[in-house]
């Protein structure tokens, strides 16, 4: 599910798990803005059926944001609540801010910098 405070990263792109299973993901989006730690989240077009934790899987979807500029090390899986059949939450590390600033993201953090 996309909102208008959404900024797609990624459209459409086939991923395979370890296990040689091909996923459609429909898409990569963050939120327009943040406090700091940014949550990515992937969209897949069918249930996942277990393999939102397969590395295989989860390599790729990096892979694709490298592809796009992404230049930093791997992710994380977000926050265990926020994952659902269609979808993986991944915890950005703090190099992806300058990405996500390069696509429009607003660290709201630096509104208290002064």
């Amino acid at each position: 599910m996309t909102t208008n405070s959404d900024i797609e990263l990624s459209g459409p792109f086939k991923a395979t798990d370890s296990g040689g299973q091909a996923h459609d993901v429909k898409a990569i989006r963050i939120f327009d803005e943040g406090y700091g730690i940014i949550d990515v989240y992937v969209d897949f077009a069918k249930p996942l059926a277990g393999a939102n934790k397969d590395p295989a899987l989860l390599r790729q979807i990096v892979e694709r944001l490298r592809s796009l500029g992404y230049k930093g090390p791997d992710f994380g899986l977000g926050d265990p609540g926020l994952q659902e059949a269609r979808l993986i939450v991944l915890e950005a590390p703090e190099e992806f801010a300058t990405f996500a600033k390069s696509r429009g993201w607003k660290n709201l953090a630096e509104d208290f910098d002064e």
